[in-house]
């Protein structure tokens, strides 16, 4: 079993300020809030209890999970639903030192049921506004497209949610990568980019390195979601690394879905050292074992080299990489100074 990190820097992960910039809302949907809005909901679930379905949470790979995440997302049909499982994961990311998160949230999976659009974004807004007011967590949201689904599909979806403009700052591109590449998604990218919307997406977590390369050059993404499999590709490192282009990287993710084995066998330490902007995430903390200090824990245990200085450039990376204006990155900039302004970074 891998030692935790020395005490006093398993506290300054948990306490530095830092933004989530890879966290699915709908990833953050518990089991015991699963059965709760069941229950509200009338609907009925193919597990018998909350341990039941705790114990479904062994998967092989992205496809297996999503089965399982989907089905878990049956239950959101009010805005309430919405509103109290973003208000959850809130609580949770400010007891992690968020100060900051981006939720990817996926519109398709709820309006293919009949769930209105409003519904859907009306209860996160409402979160968003009430942890920005009880929490101090500042927080924007991203609309993502299913890519296993057509572009005709992520076009209409678009089109759908351009009423609830000023309430989504970006579009992003997440489900199953294998034979989804992201030019599948040329056009509609380049219309939300017309539209002023930041795009981001998911690449080079089960795709290869090609997939990174195209989400840059095809889609011109500003992060990549991911991208572990850049480091397959020197020369995609290399760019990384002088464009300042961010990775969003999610460690419990990667091992729980078996991109890698175990932990110690993870690139972020190699992708870090090399000058990548890489930054740490939860993904889908509910279904992977962890939420974001859990991650920052897990990473730090496995790779001893690790320290305080790469505790600070990490943190310093997510805000960075946020989608805030320059303001707000200076003032959590600073604020994470102050909290290692007494610490040996070397």
């Amino acid at each position: 079993m891998t030692a935790a990190p020395p005490a006093d820097l398993a506290v300054l992960l948990r306490t530095m300020p830092k933004a989530e910039l890879h966290v699915h809302i709908e990833g953050t949907l518990e089991p015991e809030l699963i059965f709760e809005l069941a229950c509200r909901n009338g609907v009925t679930l193919p597990y018998p209890s909350v341990d039941a379905l705790r114990a479904a949470y062994a998967f092989t790979d992205l496809q297996s999970f999503l089965d399982l995440y989907y089905a878990g997302a049956s239950v959101l049909i009010a805005e309430a639903d919405f509103f109290d499982m973003a208000m959850a994961y809130f609580r949770r990311a400010a007891a992690d030192g968020v100060v900051h998160a981006e939720l990817f949230f996926d519109p398709q999976t709820h309006t293919e049921r009949g769930v209105p659009m409003a519904a859907v974004i009306g209860g996160l807004w409402r979160a968003r506004a009430e942890a920005a007011r009880t929490l101090g967590v500042s927080s924007e949201l991203i609309l993502c497209f299913l890519r296993h689904l057509s572009e005709a599909a992520a076009f209409e979806t678009l089109e759908a949610a351009l009423p609830f403009r000023d309430r989504f700052v970006g579009v992003g591109l997440d489900s199953s990568e294998r034979g989804h590449p992201p030019e599948k998604f040329a056009r509609v990218f380049a219309r939300a980019r017309e539209l002023g919307l930041h795009v981001v997406a998911h690449a080079g977590e089960e795709g290869p390195a090609e997939y990174v390369r195209t989400a840059l050059d095809v889609l011109k993404v500003e992060r990549i979601d991911h991208g572990v499999r850049a480091a397959d590709d020197p020369e995609l490192v290399e760019r990384l690394a002088r464009e300042r282009i961010p990775l969003t990287v999610c460690p419990l993710s990667n091992v729980k879905l078996c991109v890698y084995g175990s932990m110690d066998e993870h690139v972020l330490p190699a992708l870090l050292a090399r000058g990548v902007c890489v930054t740490v995430n939860s993904d889908d903390p509910a279904y992977f074992g962890g939420y974001l200090d859990a991650n920052y824990q897990a990473l730090f245990a496995a790779h001893p080299s690790l320290g305080a200085r790469e505790a600070h450039r990490l943190a310093a990376n997510s805000i960075e990489a946020s989608f805030v204006d320059a303001g707000k990155k200076a003032a959590w900039m600073g604020r994470l100074d102050e909290v290692f302004g007494g610490v040996d970074r070397g």
